[in-house]
């Protein structure tokens, strides 16, 4: 089998008609086979991404702007909450389960919001540092694999930086 071929995405949903090249810096990738065409076909499934700069006192506003958006995953960035854990937020028929990841000093941390009716299809969650977090989940006999991320800024050291896009190179590198 050919290895993937990256599309550019124009629209939600169309992959553009004329993406012969391959496109490095592309917002969306499609993988041009069978598997990833019938899931496009399939379902909708909507994923998004948020720097929150705080999760605390917050988890009902963003519940609340995931659920007016219909967004099925919402991945978060800096959450600033300490240890890891999941728990429910929101109201009945708008629910979120709430998977996260945060350091020891309530700097960083990263969390998936994931609606009430894909919680079942989640088989696992993996939580490797306080910036990483990786959600697999089961869709139509399908692995999927979410990731959120929050890099190292600006205000860290070189040392820091480098070993943090080591290990997410790794982590990324295991991902079948």
């Amino acid at each position: 089998m050919d290895a993937p071929t990256c599309l550019c995405k124009q629209e939600v949903g169309k992959p553009s008609q004329n993406a012969a090249q391959l496109c490095a810096k592309a917002e969306v990738c499609v993988h041009d086979d069978l598997r990833a065409d019938q899931l496009r076909k399939g379902w909708g499934f909507r994923i998004g991404t948020w720097n929150v700069h705080s999760l605390t006192g917050r988890a009902g506003e963003l519940v609340e702007a995931l659920a007016d958006r219909e967004v099925d995953v919402g991945c978060i960035q800096e959450t600033r909450w300490r240890g890891s854990g999941c728990s429910f937020f929101g109201a009945q028929g708008k629910r979120y389960n709430l998977f996260w990841m945060g350091g020891k000093d309530r700097s960083d941390g990263v969390g998936m919001f994931v609606a009430e009716k894909w919680v079942d299809s989640v088989v696992k969650v993996e939580r490797h540092i306080e910036r990483v977090l990786i959600l697999k989940m089961v869709l139509d006999n399908s692995l999927m694999n979410v990731l959120t991320v929050c890099a190292s800024h600006s205000g860290k050291l070189e040392e820091e930086k480098e070993h943090f896009w080591n290990e997410l190179f790794h982590f990324v590198s295991c991902i079948p």
